[in-house]
């Protein structure tokens, strides 16, 4: 009895920390998600978290309207001027990219889910203490670019939609005694005057829980492809560690080098796998996101540009600030890219590094499958269009500058 409860201690001890492994790859993903109704459910779940999960998810879409809508209407009623709607539609492409980006990770849950799973599994099964350093180390580096790029992206929010108001003041209605805090979005008339109170309250308050809502939807969308990203890096680099150990044998490993061997290959297959899946789960948000940060880091540019010959230095720190933000979005997706794209190239050279030479000679056709797996190498691309790497990233921002060129150029003829 005794022995009986020693070993279902062993077991409860390994779970807990089994579970405290998955929360260092993906709690952080999990606390954004989650409120959102983004996070894949379980499948046995009641009937009564499957309708709160459905009315939080139109409560987003709902916010993410609330901004939209009397900010089109504005832009088609009572803007004239060229420019003004220009920097307005600005405004209104971003609201476009958060429901596209809302609608894809919702469409895809299952795939987040079947990540998920995999992710669980392999924490629940690593064995050897030095396969379990790697992958920690992994999830560590993980854990705190998620965090950068939470830190990033709600740092826009808070200056757009907090700093830069705050910062203004309240503007005085002329021939009256009435302020009121100057709106991130602009509203019609037509649905109310955000000039007055209580009007202005409500509105700056709803606009400031939309704004919240945009950007956690764009920092989980960056943030899951970071997690999944690193945690398959973690994976190619365990495997590679295996692969140093195919002719010796390590204490955790097969007695046999085919035993070894089928356990390398094994392994590979479940990484290519998952990369397949994290592929069709997340491409369709990278493209989005790609496709945001060129049209707006363009219309940026010649948004400071405009501004600072109105020598209005406001508008163009604030400017500067959003660009950072868009510019290390979409660094960050193209960087993931090429540290998978690096970590399969490493795959495919430590299978012609091994001491294959050692190992006995029907054995050595084996190491053929994997050399021809390993040249096969998975790539992470946006919409299968574009491959996620730094020379693309480069491309980016080669079109931006282009677009802001020719945007200027069409401007000046114009004028």
């Amino acid at each position: 009895m005794a022995k009986r409860e020693i070993i279902s201690s062993n077991s409860l001890t390994r779970d807990n920390n089994y579970k405290e492994d998955v929360d260092l790859s993906i709690e952080w993903n999990r606390w954004i998600l989650k409120p959102m109704g983004v996070w894949p459910r379980s499948r046995h779940v009641s009937q009564l978290e499957v309708c709160l999960n459905w009315l939080i998810n139109a409560v987003c879409y709902s916010l993410i309207s609330f901004l939209f809508a009397p900010c089109y209407l504005y832009v088609s009623l009572e803007v004239e001027e060229a420019y003004d709607k220009l920097k307005l539609y600005g405004l209104l492409m971003f609201c476009v990219v958060a429901y596209l980006k809302y609608y894809s990770l919702m469409a895809h849950t299952n795939d987040i889910r079947e990540c998920i799973k995999c992710i669980e599994w392999d924490w629940r099964n690593v064995s050897h203490t030095e396969d379990r350093g790697i992958m920690v180390a992994n999830a560590i580096f993980g854990r705190r670019l998620v965090k950068i790029c939470t830190f990033f992206l709600f740092g826009g929010f808070v200056f757009y939609y907090i700093a830069v108001p705050m910062s203004a003041g309240k503007i005085t209605i002329e021939g009256t005694n009435q302020t009121f805090f100057p709106l991130a979005f602009p509203v019609s008339k037509l649905i109310a005057d955000t000039q007055r109170n209580p009007s202005n309250q409500i509105f700056f308050s709803i606009q400031l829980l939309s704004g919240m809502i945009v950007h956690a939807i764009a920092a989980g969308a960056v943030c899951l492809v970071v997690a999944f990203a690193v945690h398959a890096c973690g994976q190619m680099q365990v495997l590679m560690c295996w692969m140093s150990h195919l002719v010796d044998g390590r204490v955790d490993m097969s007695n046999t080098t085919n035993g070894r061997i089928a356990k390398i290959v094994n392994q590979h297959v479940r990484i290519q796998k998952f990369l397949t899946v994290m592929e069709k789960a997340l491409n369709q948000v990278s493209l989005v996101d790609l496709l945001e940060s060129t049209v707006g880091i363009c219309l940026l540019g010649y948004y400071m540009i405009v501004e600072s010959s109105s020598e209005d230095m406001t508008a163009v720190v604030r400017y500067v600030m959003i660009l950072a933000s868009l510019i290390f979005n979409i660094f960050i997706f193209c960087y993931i890219g090429e540290l998978v794209a690096e970590q399969c190239r490493k795959v495919g050279q430590m299978s012609y590094m091994i001491d294959w030479y050692r190992l006995p000679e029907n054995t050595k056709l084996s190491v053929i499958l994997i050399m021809a797996m390993s040249s096969s190498s998975t790539k992470l691309t946006a919409g299968r269009l574009i491959k996620l790497s730094l020379a693309s990233f480069s491309d980016v921002m080669k079109t931006s500058v282009a677009f802001l060129n020719m945007l200027r150029t069409l401007t000046d003829t114009r004028e």
